[in-house]
C-alpha cells in the first residue's frame, strides 16, 4: 500500500481530532456508559470525517477506500473501543448500501445528514435468534398501500438509543432466505418503535447498544434501498467494508498496548532486574509485534484489492478473523506482564481485553469467517472434485 500526501494529511487530521477531542474524555465516557454522540459526530462531520468515501454530491469526499482505511486505522488510537465502534457503524456499516444503491431522495434525506453529522445511523440486522446467521432473520416488512408495515425485534443494535434512523434488514416476501430480504431506511421517530434500555455489556462501555422492537411500524415504500429481495446481497457487500474497518481499526489499539507494556516492563523491576530483561518476556513481545505487522500487511493487501475492484471476500474474512484472534492474544499476553495492575479497569491491556473480545463475535463470528474462507478455498465438507 502506497500512501500519498493526501493520505497523510487525512491521517494527521484524524489523529489530531482523536488527541484533542476524544482521548481526554474517554475515562469519563466509559464510566458514564455513553458518549455525546451527536456532539462528537457533528464535529467529525464538520471536518468531513464521516463521508471520506461517500459521494461528493451528498457532502462526502468521494475518495477510494484506501482513505477510509486511514480513517479507520487512526480511529484505533482512541483509548477505548466504544467510540470507534459507533463511528464505524455510521461510516462502514449503516451507510455503504445507502450510498451505493439508495435513491437520490433517500440519499438527500438520510445519507447527507449522516455525512454532515446531523443524524446518527444504526444498522439493524441482528436478532435474538440470528446474529451471524443473517439468512435466519425474521423481521417482516409487508406492503400495505404505499407503505411497508414492519414487525419484529432487532438485538445488539449499536447506536440505537441515540440513532435518528436505522438501515433495517427485513423479509419482504416468503421466498428463499437469501432472496426474500430487503434493506429499508426506517426513521427512529416512526410510530411503533421502542428502544429498550441500553444493554450492560462486558466491554465497549461507552458505546450504547440496545434491543429495538418494531410493532406495526409504517414507512413509505420509497424508503427501500435498491431493489426488493436484494437486501441479503447488499448486506453481504456492507459486511466487506465492516470487516475491513474492523481489521484496520484494530491495528493502532494493538500497537498502543504493546508499546505501553514495553514501557512498563522496562520500569518494573522484579527479582533484581527489569521485567523486560527476561527472555521469555521480550521474545513474546517480539512475536506479538510480528503478528501485528502480519495483520497490517494482510489488511493493506485486502484494501488494495478492494479499491482495484477485485473480490476481497477471502482476504477481508481472513483479516477479520485475524484481528479478532490477535486482539485476544495481545490483550491476554500483555495483561499478564502488568500483573495486578493489569487487572485494573483503567489499564490499557485490560481495556483491550474487554473491548477487543467483540471482534471475534460482531460482524460475523470467527467460525463464520472460517466457513467463508473454506468456501473460497473449495474445501467445505462433502465437496467432491
Amino acid at each position: 500500500m502506497i500512501f500519498t500526501q493526501e493520505h497523510e494529511e487525512l491521517r494527521r487530521t484524524v489523529r489530531n481530532f482523536v488527541d484533542k477531542e476524544l482521548n481526554p474524555h474517554v475515562k469519563e465516557w466509559e464510566a458514564a456508559g455513553r458518549f455525546p454522540i451527536h456532539e462528537v459526530f457533528k464535529k467529525m462531520g464538520d471536518l468531513g470525517l464521516l463521508g471520506v468515501t461517500k459521494p461528493t454530491e451528498f457532502g462526502g469526499m468521494g475518495l477510494d477506500y484506501s482513505y477510509g482505511l486511514v480513517m479507520s486505522e487512526e480511529m484505533g488510537r482512541v483509548h477505548c473501543g466504544g467510540v470507534p465502534l459507533a463511528v464505524g457503524v455510521q461510516t462502514d456499516m449503516a451507510t455503504p448500501a445507502l450510498a451505493r444503491f439508495g435513491s437520490d431522495e433517500l440519499r438527500r434525506d438520510y445519507l447527507a445528514p449522516a455525512i454532515a453529522g446531523d443524524m446518527v445511523a444504526a444498522i439493524a440486522v441482528s436478532e435474538p435468534h440470528a446474529g451471524s446467521d443473517v439468512a435466519n432473520t425474521r423481521t417482516t416488512a409487508k406492503k400495505d398501500g404505499d407503505d411497508y408495515v414492519i414487525n419484529g425485534t432487532k438485538m445488539w443494535i449499536t447506536n440505537s438509543p441515540s440513532a435518528d434512523f436505522f438501515c433495517l434488514l427485513a423479509c419482504t416476501s416468503d421466498g428463499k432466505p437469501h432472496a426474500n430480504k430487503s434493506l429499508i431506511v426506517v426513521p427512529k421517530d416512526a410510530a411503533g418503535i421502542t428502544v429498550d434500555k441500553p444493554l450492560d455489556k462486558l466491554g465497549m462501555r461507552s458505546s450504547e447498544t440496545a434491543q429495538v422492537f418494531f410493532d406495526n411500524v409504517r414507512v413509505p415504500q420509497r424508503n427501500l434501498i435498491g431493489q426488493e429481495g436484494m437486501g441479503f446481497m447488499m448486506q453481504m457487500m456492507q459486511f466487506q467494508e465492516e470487516r475491513l474497518f474492523a481489521a484496520a481499526n484494530g491495528l493502532q489499539g494493538l500497537q498502543h498496548v504493546i508499546d505501553e507494556t514495553i514501557q512498563y516492563a522496562r520500569e518494573r523491576d522484579i527479582f533484581g532486574m527489569p521485567l523486560i530483561d527476561n527472555q521469555s518476556v521480550h521474545f513474546r513481545l517480539a512475536e506479538l509485534q510480528t503478528e501485528v505487522e502480519a495483520l497490517r500487511a494482510l489488511t493493506y493487501s485486502a484494501c488494495e484489492m478492494y479499491i482495484n475492484g477485485k473480490d476481497v471476500l477471502q482476504l477481508a474474512s481472513m483479516a477479520k478473523l485475524k484481528v479478532g484472534r490477535l486482539t485476544r492474544e495481545v490483550a491476554d499476553s500483555c495483561l499478564q506482564y502488568w500483573g495486578g495492575n493489569g487487572f485494573m479497569m483503567d489499564n490499557p491491556a485490560s481495556q483491550l481485553y474487554r473491548d477487543g473480545r467483540l471482534a471475534s463475535i460482531g460482524g460475523g463470528a470467527d467460525e463464520v469467517m472460517l466457513g467463508i474462507i473454506c468456501k473460497t478455498m473449495d474445501i467445505l465438507p462433502g465437496k467432491k472434485k
